[in-house]
Parts: C-alpha cells; structure tokens; sequence
C-alpha cells in the first residue's frame, strides 16, 4: 500500500516537473520566435518575402542584403554614430550615478525622501511627454542636431532609475569599513575611489550595461532631436533610410540583425550582473 501512494506520488512529481519544463520551453519558443523570424527573413529574397504563404525557411539562401550593407557606407554611419552615443550616455550615466548613489546612501538630511520620490515620479512620467520640453532647453542652449544633445537628453531620462540603483549597492557596504579607512587618514574622495568602488563593481557595471542598452534602442530621443542624415542613429536610419511604401524586407532585417549583435554579446557576457543589479535595486528598503 505505502509502495503504491510512493510510486503515485513520484508520477505526480515527475508530471509537475515536465509540465514546467514544457512551459518554459513554449515561453522561450515564444520569446524567441520574433529574432528568428527576423533571421530567416534576411536570409530570404524579396520575391520570397512578399509571398502570401510564408516559408519557415528560405528555399534559397540569400546574402544579397548583407552584401548591400557593407558596400553602402550610409548603413555604417549611422551604426558607428550610435556607439558613440551608446559610449559617451553609458560614461556620464555610469560617473553621475556613482557619486549621487553614494550621496543618497551615505548622507542624510530632510531632503532625502523628496529627491527618492521625484526620482521615483521621473521614472513614471512617459518619455514623450518631456520630449518637448527637452526640446526647448536644448535649443536655447544651442544643442539641438548634436550627439551631446542627444546624449544629455538620454542620460535625464535614465539617471533616476541608475542613481537609485547605485544607492541600493552602496547601502550594502557597512558603515565600518570608511570608518577604519577615516581612522587610518584617508580622506572622503580616497575612501570612495579605494575602498567603496571596488566593492560595488557588479552593481556599477549592472548601471553601465542598462545604461548602454536602452541608448543603442533609443529611438524616441534621436527622431526628436537629431535632424542631419550624418548624425543619424541606427533606430533613427533604418526608419527614415529603409522604411517606406514599398520596403527591401530583406535589408531591412539584413540591417536590423547586424544593429542587434552589440546588445547581444554585451547581453550574454554581463547579465549575471544586470540580473544581481536589478534585483538588488527592486529589494531596497
């Protein structure tokens, strides 16, 4: 009797176990079926594309649209004027973030919880909606149609969220380490740089990988702003380059695959730090 209800019980287990692993199978399916979708396409000729059955696979590889990248200068342009962009948010948001995180954690005084909560009311307000007020500052002080424009409007919208997150980091590390470093004669600057940092690199590079990941995507901030062809991004030329009435479906995912490698390799070699950042900044207080 008690080897039946054990052997019951163990069916009942192993089911449960394959129907999460059949679940999460399908989530991924799911999830990933866009990317592959987008793959094959660029692998397809246009005549293939346009057809009204779909084929799940290309019936003749095509690199006709890849080729076509890489002998138009245009494509690479914009690709190169988006890492910079990417780069230079990425420093500034990573340099600001430090040393107001390390401000919010360590000082204290009865402005505290007003900045905590305008940084939580900026990260609810849609970014359309200061889109023309940022606008309007950036004109009058002459920086409308630059990359330093673009990338000071980027980094206003996600500071918030990397101040936040840095602060979350530095409330992590105890009191009594600056202390014995203040007792040995280091001075508040020497603490942060020797002491402080070193123990806060996952949570800095957890910033550094968000920061640069949401500017390579940025595409709201770039339409608005930035108006010469030369100083294009890469969201910003594919849509006004490739996109119209009648589209090249082919170079248009050729383009999109090779825009998506950077923020997958910078992905899959730091996510264990964006995930630790991440969680640590949604467990505060």
């Amino acid at each position: 009797m008690n080897q039946n209800i054990t052997r019951r019980k163990r069916g009942i287990n192993i089911a449960a176990v394959l129907g999460k692993y059949a679940s999460l199978i399908l989530i991924f399916l799911f999830l990933l079926f866009p990317v592959y979708w987008m793959l094959v396409t660029s692998l397809k000729t246009n005549t293939e594309s346009y057809r009204v059955v779909p084929t799940l696979w290309p019936e003749a590889l095509s690199f006709d649209g890849y080729a076509t990248l890489f002998r138009d200068g245009v494509f690479f342009t914009y690709y190169k004027n988006n890492l910079i962009v990417s780069a230079l948010a990425m420093i500034l948001i990573c340099f600001v973030s430090v040393f107001a995180g390390y401000a919010l954690s360590r000082f204290h005084f009865k402005w505290n919880k007003w900045i905590i909560s305008t940084f939580i009311f900026a990260q609810m307000m849609p970014v359309i909606s200061r889109l023309i007020s940022l606008y309007g500052i950036l004109q009058r002080i002459g920086l409308v149609n630059t990359h330093i424009g673009l990338v000071l409007a980027i980094s206003a919208t996600q500071v918030p969220f990397t101040v936040s997150l840095m602060a979350s980091f530095f409330d992590g590390i105890p009191h009594e380490l600056e202390e014995a470093a203040r007792v040995d004669g280091c001075g508040r600057m020497r603490i942060l740089f020797r002491v402080i940092i070193p123990l806060v690199v996952p949570g800095l590079l957890a910033v550094g990988v968000y920061s640069f990941l949401m500017t390579w995507d940025d595409y709201l901030h770039a339409i608005t702003l930035v108006r010469s062809n030369d100083l294009w991004t890469l969201s910003q030329g594919l849509k006004l380059t490739y996109l119209g009435e009648v589209s090249d479906w082919q170079l248009i995912n050729s383009a999109s695959i090779l825009g998506t490698l950077p923020m997958i390799f910078v992905f899959f070699f730091f996510q264990k730090y964006m995930v630790k950042g991440l969680v640590s900044g949604a467990v505060k207080g």
